[in-house]
């Protein structure tokens, strides 16, 4: 018996000694985030040792994970790379021990450092992720729709020198969402003196990013046309140090913008503080005719935060901002631009854990805006009495989002939530009865709720499956007592008190596909979504048969999103085509024939009707040799009212933008060629709350230069003449121009600047 077991112990210490001697191959995990904690997904990871021989390479997946066994311990290098950002590096030292998950966080690699940026083109199928602080051609924008306005697609309504409205693909207004750190962003003005835009200084954000079409749920109702965000990046600090942005842009008309932006700290802790001012007089059109058109505006944001290692922040920060501006389209001008906010920000990232991320942000912004005839302009001149309007409105948001990670598909879902409230107190005489002492008059109440889940799939190596749902619970309530027909008349408003909630839901799906033989992606996405009415189209307007339009049926977009993305060597290129089914659009028609006391009266109503639009837009890169690059976009839309059989109103017309640039070392020259074709398609009196057709339009030619000089690794220097040959032009979905004391009338579009110079001067370090 005891011989037997014997044998079996020596059998078994046989058998176990070998495994006992092969210990596992050390191994290396890691996840990959970009500046504003997304997940890379296609990132390279190249692994050396301490003579820099290759050790081990990986991709990383859906989830920005990669894994990695190597043969050897000791001391290590990390690199990891991905197009259009700067590679991170990481020395470990590899043991039998296990290691931690390497985090690395990319940020986006200057696009060609020393020259002026004319066009940005998608870095993913329906995405553009862009460094604000890049120089840009037209002059370096002061606010985001100005900014937006180099991004194929986009386009602007102007009204003087600020406060431009963005449009995309034709769409405007909450069509568009716009979220700054996280928050949605609500202007306060009802004729859109202050889109949300006008408090956005793109300078001072880190990225960018702009979702092209219905296809991402993640940020609050699904938008139709799209969803810009600005997004500041904090990572953790490696050790204690700071860094600094700054830059000074002169120019033509006595503009001058000033930015500077500090961030320093140790790896628990970090504050950072930015600041902007921006200033302009009256510009002169070609012609040499001065546009009113003059602004002030100022911001300043501050934020504190605790990174107690790498995958944990807790933010809170805190953003004013206030200006002045003049408006060449209408008999008032805005005084006061008033913007104060609170944020708050926590995300925990967990690499390799199935609950592989938390996110939780809330929001507080409060808008308060003064219109007045007598700031800005001779009161002697106005020959009318000193008038002034001060609506307001606070915002309230929060949203929770965890991301579930598996081995080929990420999940993530979350709800979030908006209450805002608008008032206002007008006064038509404010030497006697000042604004200031008068009481608020609340004017509506909006509140939202919504659920939502977004998953990306990897089917196959090659192709990958994108798509969400979402469902949101929107409640109005009309709080106006009464509804102004003039500014003398006023009768009661016929749904006051009455409060309306609406189930909406929508969703997306889109497949991306990587061609094997050749270095090309195909993508198609179909998007739905069903749009709450909006302030402006509820509380400022009329129905065709009432005088309130607060019954106004919500928008349900039906669009198909295609598109094809070349990255070949020297050559890059991206075409996309969409298609729209726009049920119950939301028109806004001025000049409607509606009895009245004495008679047909003109008043400016909200309709329901069926739409349908189609477009795109192509954009391609093409390097010749060393030192030349060749930039071209073009964006095409046009649309149709199905209902009254016209063509759908404030659509832009066919543009195309051509750059040439000549690199030299650490010096570039360049020129922008942009060809804007005629507008005949118009629907006179009709369009959405950003503005009306009232005339078709000529095609117009702008030539501009540019050039950069890199003088040192710190400093940049750019500048640029805009509108070379003084072109008299007008953009087709530009506001009507006003009569005003003191300027040449203005009865079509309000004119864009002539020829402009400016420079700049921007420090990184």
């Amino acid at each position: 018996m005891v011989t037997r077991l014997c044998v079996v112990v020596v059998v078994l210490l046989v058998g176990w000694m070998p495994a006992a001697a092969q210990s596992p191959a050390p191994a290396l995990d890691g996840v990959v985030y970009d500046m504003t904690g997304r997940v890379l997904p296609g990132a390279s990871v190249v692994v050396t040792d301490e003579r820099g021989g290759l050790v081990a390479t990986a991709t990383t997946d859906q989830r920005g994970a990669w894994h990695v066994d190597v043969s050897r311990q000791g001391r290590l290098t990390v690199t990891v790379m991905a197009n259009g950002f700067d590679a991170a590096s990481h020395v470990v030292d590899v043991t039998l021990s296990s290691l931690a998950p390497i985090v690395s966080t990319l940020t986006i690699a200057p696009t060609r450092e020393h020259v002026v940026v004319t066009a940005v083109a998608e870095r993913a199928p329906l995405t553009v992720m862009m460094d604000p602080r890049q120089a840009r051609q037209p002059m370096p924008a002061h606010d985001a729709a100005e900014y937006l306005d180099t991004i194929a697609g986009f386009s602007t309504v102007r009204k003087g020198g600020s406060g431009a409205d963005p449009v995309l693909r034709g769409m405007a207004g909450s069509r568009l969402t716009i979220l700054a750190d996280g928050a949605t962003l609500l202007g306060g003005c009802s004729a859109r003196m202050d889109p949300p835009t006008a408090y956005i200084f793109p300078e001072t954000y880190d990225a960018v990013t702009v979702v092209k079409g219905p296809q991402t749920v993640k940020y609050g109702a699904i938008a139709s046309a799209g969803t810009v965000l600005f997004e500041r990046a904090n990572p953790r600090l490696a050790s204690p140090s700071w860094q600094a942005n700054g830059s000074v842009t002169l120019g033509a008309f006595g503009r001058h913008d000033e930015v500077f932006d500090m961030r320093a700290g140790t790896p628990a802790f970090y504050v950072r503080g930015a600041g902007s001012r921006s200033a302009m007089d009256d510009y002169r059109d070609g012609d040499g005719n001065a546009v009113h058109s003059s602004y002030m505006r100022w911001n300043a944001d501050t934020a504190v935060g605790w990174t107690p290692d790498d995958t944990t922040r807790l933010e809170v920060g805190a953003q004013m901002s206030d200006g002045h501006a003049a408006y060449a389209d209408r008999g008032v001008d805005g005084a006061k631009f008033r913007r104060n906010g609170v944020g708050v920000t926590f995300e925990e990232r967990r690499p390799g854990a199935r609950l592989s991320r938390i996110d939780v942000t809330g929001s507080y912004n409060y808008v308060d805006h003064v219109m007045d005839n007598y700031s800005l302009r001779d009161k002697a001149s106005a020959m009318t009495m000193p008038m002034a309007m001060n609506p307001d409105r606070t915002t309230w948001g929060g949203r929770a989002m965890t991301t579930w990670s598996f081995d080929r598909v990420t999940i993530e879902s979350g709800v979030d939530v908006q209450a805002n409230q608008h008032r206002s107190r007008n006064t038509m005489n404010q030497d006697v009865m000042p604004y200031d002492t008068l009481a608020w008059q609340n004017d509506a109440r909006f509140l939202s709720a919504g659920l939502f889940a977004e998953a990306n799939y990897r089917a196959r190596p090659s192709t990958r499956v994108i798509g969400g749902v979402r469902v949101d619970r929107a409640t109005g309530e009309d709080l106006r007592p009464g509804v102004s027909l003039s500014m003398m008349e006023t009768l009661p408003n016929p749904t006051s008190g009455r409060r309306r909630t609406d189930l909406l839901g929508g969703g997306f799906g889109r497949v991306e596909h990587d061609l094997a033989s050749m270095p090309v992606v195909l993508y198609a996405g179909l998007g739905r979504t069903s749009r709450f009415p909006d302030f402006w189209e509820l509380a400022t307007t009329e129905s065709t048969s009432s005088l309130s339009a607060f019954e106004t049926r919500p928008e349900t977009t039906t669009q198909l999103d295609a598109g094809v993305r070349v990255n070949a060597g020297s050559t890059s290129a991206v075409a996309s085509v969409y298609s729209n089914r726009i049920d119950d659009f939301i028109l806004i028609q001025s000049g409607y024939a509606k009895p009245g006391m004495m008679g047909a009266r003109l008043a400016t109503v909200s309709r329901n009707v069926d739409a349908r639009s189609v477009g795109g837009e192509f954009t391609v890169t093409q390097r010749i040799g060393a030192a030349w690059i060749v930039d071209g976009t073009m964006a095409y839309v046009r649309g149709s009212n199905r209902t009254d059989d016209l063509p759908l109103a404030q659509l832009p017309p066919l543009e195309t933008r051509v750059n040439v640039q000549y690199q030299r070392d650490r010096w570039s020259l360049g020129g922008l060629a942009r060809l804007v074709d005629a507008q005949d398609r118009v629907a006179l009196g009709q369009g959405t709350i950003v503005g009306r057709d009232f005339a078709a339009t000529r095609g117009f030619n702008v030539l501009s230069f540019n050039g950069g000089w890199k003088a040192t690794s710190l400093l940049l220097v750019s500048l640029g003449v805009d509108n070379v040959l003084n072109e008299t032009y007008a953009e087709h979905i530009s506001r009507q121009g006003a009569s005003i004391p003191g300027f040449a009338p203005q009865i079509a579009q309000v004119r864009e600047p002539g020829r402009t110079a400016w420079v700049r001067l921007s420090v990184r370090r």
